[in-house]
């Protein structure tokens, strides 16, 4: 593999969307999470999905409940996928790292997509997540339990996770207005670490 670790990611799931796809289902695995973010929520608002993938299950039921989604991933053929899933659904090709939508959202999703990140680069998404908060909005990551770099698998083709620890993520969230209402390491609903917070104002 050539090239920082993270940057291959956008590869593998370019090679290997519809692998990836198929193996993620279409069944919510995000536990009781989702409805809990969805509660922070106003009726009918806007999300934000950031590493919005196929769009199943989340934005898919996002939509269903009633809320107005906006998906955003880096990876053409996963894009082709959401549009396909979702065709009435606005959808942007664009790295994450360089998020720059000019607008704000009531609700921001990055679920199972900001920890393909290096902690620099997540350290450096706090300030664009801010950028496009709402006053009030909701924003719901998922995160690896400590601080390190780990080197997972998708069809063969090595795929890259990092994570801040706990410390650095409230600090960071702090610093961007977010308040911390939840937090879980692998909480075995979904086994995931995840973190719900809320921006002031």
């Amino acid at each position: 593999m050539t090239g920082r670790a993270e940057d291959s990611v956008i590869a593998v799931y370019q090679r290997h969307g519809g692998a990836w796809a198929r193996l993620r289902g279409d069944r919510p695995a995000e536990g009781s999470w989702l409805g809990r973010f969805c509660g922070l929520l106003p009726t009918g608002a806007g999300v934000l999905d950031i590493g919005c993938g196929s769009g199943l299950p989340i934005a898919r039921e996002l939509i269903a409940r009633g809320f107005d989604v906006t998906g955003l991933d880096g990876t053409p053929a996963v894009l082709a996928l959401f549009q396909r899933n979702l065709p009435g659904a606005p959808a942007h090709l664009a790295d994450m790292r360089e998020l720059a939508l000019g607008r704000r959202f009531a609700g921001l999703l990055a679920w199972d997509s900001f920890f393909h990140l290096s902690p620099k680069d997540q350290r450096a998404m706090f300030p664009r997540f801010q950028a496009h908060a709402a006053a009030g909005a909701a924003l719901m990551f998922t995160s690896g339990p400590a601080e390190g770099n780990a080197i997972g698998e998708l069809e063969g083709d090595p795929l890259y996770h990092g994570s801040l620890g706990p410390d650095e993520y409230r600090a960071l969230l702090d610093a961007a207005g977010f308040e911390v209402v939840d937090h879980a390491v692998e909480d075995p609903s979904c086994d995931r670490t995840v973190w719900l917070a809320r921006q002031g104002g």
